[in-house]
């Protein structure tokens, strides 16, 4: 790791603190930091970025070794951005900076990004939890004017969570705080809020009284009379999900202000470069990398933001058995909602035509063939999507095929078949990516789909009944097992969905004939219901949005769950019919 080096850089009466690391020849990072931190908040994130960039980080006017204009005036977002151009004209005077702001540091960086004083020196800017004031203005502005119950209760968020805002504005009581001992009681507060380790400054009481002037210099008149600001060069924006001060719908607006933008979220608190500095570095380096090179990676590009935010955005949905009917239907119906898919089936072609639907919702979308039965070949799928993309943020284990005929018919091979892909490929798929989720610290969801069979004995389809019964259970025991890790699993139960499943399903016990002449009377029954795959797929977008137990599609699966549920004994003879 290279060495902190620090030296002071003078911007008109003030002298900032500039600490470097790394060599001075490659890309430079400035990195400037929020309220009420100094730039050793940054010190972990710079630690793991200096191996391959020049890492500047340094001290804003009022906080740490710079010094403190005592006037509020001093404080202004004009002088901020003038304190950034001096520092980077001293470490980078013959290439642009890449620019990365936290909560204040962003604020007055976004500042710096849409006016004139460092046109052509900054390459790119990473905001994380700061956003432009006069961009915050024009979103409350909008929905005030908009004037429905529901944008007046987003408002209403936002205000609550800058409640801190009004009382920085007080005349004494802020200031008279840090002096009165919250600078003592600071760390312990950090580490309750956001569960990050105490963050313990030298300089904490004196940042904090002094930092309270970049409110009071900035934000009332930005907010009620906000002005155009617009950022022409690419924007990366970093949102913690859990940020108890600015919320994620703040940020919907953005497209409007930053026509190159890419946005990802993180289920984090406020305080990313203590909490997430390994996380910070990767997303921070791999935008850098981006920038300088033109080579876009599979997980950025997924993070560009084509046009206007929907429910889910920035989601990364793999859905299995995605081919066709239900899966295909899964697919479309995340992408017509904003998410970026990823469309698995053992028929290439169609999961190519999948992805290729997808894309016309102007999402991002890509295909994969594979045998979810599989083991290995699921585990390279798993491992390849997270390192191409990052975890997935929804599983829907939807690949299934159908057997009919009697168990005494059905052999072992016929039941490694059958267990293979509607079992087995549920397990996998359920296994590797509640993983992938735990890991990365991901509130993902599970999906896996059953059928209305899984609570009906049939002596015609055992087989499949059997494995839809298991699916059944597993999903239970895995609601249980992730419910403290924040993970929803949800069982879906179709009903006589119209898809191909019989056309392709295994007619054991039965010659040609025979076989040909079931199959036919099965379509028929499936084409009379005429239970859209459609209704499914928005079945399990509902039970993800709303962290559903179980989901029955269909009037004839609540038929048959109130049937073995109130009368089992009728529903036992039932089973003994042989069509």
């Amino acid at each position: 790791m290279s060495a902190r080096k620090t030296r002071f850089v003078a911007s008109g009466s003030v002298r900032l603190a500039v600490h470097e690391w790394g060599e001075s020849a490659r890309p430079t990072l400035l990195l400037v930091h929020g309220y009420p931190d100094s730039s050793r908040v940054w010190d972990a994130t710079a630690a793991l970025l200096c191996e391959h960039y020049h890492v500047v980080a340094y001290d804003v006017r009022g906080a740490g070794q710079s010094t403190a204009p005592e006037s509020v005036a001093d404080y202004a977002l004009d002088h901020l951005v003038a304190d950034a151009a001096a520092v980077a004209d001293a470490v980078s005077p013959d290439r642009p900076v890449h620019l990365v702001g936290h909560d204040w540091g962003s604020i007055q960086s976004w500042e710096a990004v849409t006016t004139e004083t460092m046109r052509g020196r900054i390459a790119s800017f990473t905001t994380i939890s700061g956003p432009c004031l006069d961009h915050a203005g024009h979103w409350v502005r909008q929905r005030l004017r908009n004037g429905t119950p529901r944008e007046f209760s987003r408002v209403a968020s936002q205000l609550l969570h800058s409640w801190y805002i009004g009382l920085f504005h007080l005349p004494f009581a802020a200031p008279k705080a840090w002096e009165m001992g919250l600078d003592r009681l600071w760390p312990s507060l950090l580490e309750k809020l956001d569960g990050v380790a105490p963050h313990i400054s030298e300089t904490q009481r004196e940042d904090g009284r002094h930092g309270i002037k970049l409110y009071r210099a900035n934000v009332r008149s930005r907010l009620l009379e906000p002005g155009e600001r617009r950022a022409e060069i690419p924007v990366q924006l970093i949102v913690p999900l859990r940020d108890r001060f600015v919320t994620p719908q703040l940020l919907d607006d953005l497209p409007q202000w930053a026509p190159a933008l890419w946005r990802s979220e993180v289920d984090a608190g406020h305080w990313l470069p203590l909490s997430h500095p390994q996380l910070l570095a990767e997303r921070i380096g791999s935008f850098v990398d981006f920038v300088e090179t033109g080579d876009e990676p599979p997980a950025l590009r997924r993070a560009r933001v084509r046009g206007a935010r929907r429910r889910h955005s920035g989601k990364l949905v793999v859905v299995t058995g995605a081919g066709s009917g239900i899966g295909r239907e899964t697919v479309l119906a995340f992408a017509e909602s904003g998410a970026d898919t990823i469309a698995v089936d053992i028929d290439r072609a169609a999961a190519e035509r999948t992805a290729e639907l997808a894309g016309l919702l102007d999402t991002y979308s890509v295909a994969y063939a594979l045998d979810v039965g599989d083991a290995r070949a699921m585990e390279a799928l798993a491992a390849e999507i997270g390192e191409q993309y990052g975890a997935a943020d929804v599983i829907v284990n939807n690949a299934g095929i159908g057997m009919s005929g009697p168990v005494l018919d059905t052999s072992t091979a016929d039941w490694k078949k059958i267990l293979d892909v509607n079992l087995w490929g549920v397990i996998h798929g359920s296994r590797l990516f509640a993983q992938q989720m735990i890991d990365a610290d991901t509130r993902g969801h599970i999906v896996n789909v059953s059928s209305g069979l899984a609570f009906f004995p049939t002596r015609l389809t055992p087989a499949y009944n059997t494995t839809k019964a298991a699916v059944q259970m597993l999903t239970e025991c895995l609601r249980a097992e992730l419910a403290e890790r924040h993970i929803g699993v949800s069982a879906i139960y179709p009903g006589v969905v119209n898809t191909n499943i019989v056309s392709t399903a295994s007619m054991v016990g039965a010659d040609g004939d025979e076989a040909a002449a079931k199959r036919s009377r099965a379509n028929r029954l499936y084409e009379l219901r005429n239970l859209k795959p459609d209704a499914v797929a928005r079945a399990i977008v509902d039970a993800v949005e709303h962290n559903r137990a179980e989901v029955r599609v269909g009037a004839e699966v609540h038929a048959i769950r109130w049937l073995t549920r109130f009368a089992p004994g009728a529903a036992r003879r039932i089973a003994r019919i042989n069509l």
